[in-house]
């Protein structure tokens, strides 16, 4: 134990001594960078494909589901939306160093808030290899350094990724150190990683409650809190019957191991015996599961009973539950009980009604007429994302460049004391 608390001292002494050159470093050096990881992830394409197919095998072996190995798998089109995405962070704006408030005060202070990189960031994440660059990319280009731990599972392609990054530092002329990634699955490491307060500023876990409970036991630092995605889609009485299930089949079944992905249907009473045949039509096609409550189930044989858990779980898999309510006050209550605050989604064509459902609804976004897997940064034009945030401190939502940044006030006079 005594080895591996010196290693990871080490490796944050190494980050934290990067951070100081990498917060002061000009937009141009660190665009430089960006370009140079794009030219590298273009050249090494073979490569990463090669190091996913260990990660695929060795999670084939261990019998992971399907919608997991989904989430895993990396191809060329996918590499193709990594390098797209790295691209489009370098010719974003830099969120560091706008001025966000200025004021000269009566006695000759003048007072500026400015922006500034946050520090060091420790991301604990699921097994997403493009998840290695989304991050690495935006904390660079926010000026963070940043200190990775993927999960197991994509060990192979991770690290090979990270390791583009150092490559790209080194070849630029800069710390390597401005990215880690912690190679070994020992889980000693993250426990040492997380006492590490002195180091790191901020800790950034994309891997549920269990996750974000683990981490608040064992450790003093800050966190962005990136909980389950159980999100919902409603489907209100004045929708229009086609547009709902095809933004429900794409909520869905677009990918059914993302965060963004629908877990949950809320249907008014009004028109459930119209709208479900449709639902149930489309997911039975593609063997989707449906669990739904007791007034669902009368409606439509192909509905499989509920327990009170499955409403507020996140399958990421090929299940989804189903709820008959009232009307749009019964499904606000509802979904406000039962939602990991991730993202919630209202069909409908009466104005009203979606406005209440964006005022009321208490979670971090929320939608009209369109599918819950848009919540994704890349999508809200911010780059892309180091995760959806589901707290109300500081950051909440998709995590961008923006939201890397913290302030500081800069005063300045010509002579002043205070009386």
């Amino acid at each position: 134990m005594n080895l591996i608390k010196q290693e990871i001292e080490k490796i944050c002494q190494n980050s934290k001594k990067a951070s100081y050159k990498l917060s002061n470093l000009n937009t141009l050096s660190k665009n430089n960078i960006l370009n140079k990881v794009v030219e590298l992830l273009t050249k090494n394409t073979e490569n990463i494909i090669h190091a996913n197919k260990k990660d695929l095998l060795a999670a084939q072996k261990n019998n992971l589901s399907e919608a997991k190995i989904d989430r895993l798998r990396l191809d060329e089109d996918r590499i193709n939306g990594i390098i797209s995405a790295v691209r489009e962070i370098a010719k974003m704006a830099d969120p560091v160093g706008k001025i966000l408030y200025d004021t000269t005060r009566n006695n000759g202070l003048n007072i500026k808030r400015i922006t500034t990189p946050i520090g060091v960031l420790l991301a604990i994440y699921e097994s997403r290899p493009n998840v290695t660059s989304d991050i690495a990319a935006l904390a660079l280009k926010s000026g963070n350094v940043t200190i990775l731990r993927c999960g197991s599972d994509s060990i192979n392609s991770s690290n090979i990724i990270a390791n583009i990054y150092r490559q790209a530092l080194r070849d630029c002329g800069f710390d390597e150190n401005c990215v880690t990634l912690i190679s070994n699955i020992n889980r000693n490491y993250v426990d040492q990683l997380l006492k590490m307060s002195n180091y790191i500023d901020v800790v950034i876990p994309r891997g549920g409650k269990s996750l974000i409970k683990a981490i608040a036991s064992k450790s003093k630092i800050p966190l962005f809190k990136h909980l389950d995605g159980n999100c919902h889609s409603y489907v209100h009485q004045s929708c229009d019957l086609q547009k709902a299930r095809k933004i429900i089949f794409n909520a869905k079944m677009r990918r059914v191991g993302i965060c963004g992905a629908c877990e949950s249907i809320v249907v008014d009473e009004e028109i459930a015996k119209d709208i479900l045949p449709l639902i149930c039509d489309d997911l039975s096609a593609v063997s989707c599961e449906i669990r739904g409550d007791k007034k669902s189930c009368k409606i439509d044989k192909r509905i499989k009973k509920a327990n009170k858990k499955d409403f507020s779980t996140e399958y990421l898999d090929k299940i989804v539950s189903l709820k008959i309510v009232k009307d749009i006050d019964e499904a606000i209550w509802h979904i406000n009980q039962n939602s990991s605050n991730h993202t919630e989604s209202i069909i409908c064509e009466d104005k009203q009604a979606a406005w209440q459902f964006l005022q009321e609804i208490d979670s971090a976004i929320v939608m009209h007429n369109a599918s819950t897997q848009f919540a994704d940064g890349g999508e809200f034009g911010l780059g892309g994302e180091v995760g959806i945030s589901t707290g109300k401190l500081h950051a909440r939502g998709p995590v961008g460049l923006e939201q890397l940044t913290i302030y500081k006030y800069i005063v300045s006079s010509d002579f002043a004391v205070r009386k």
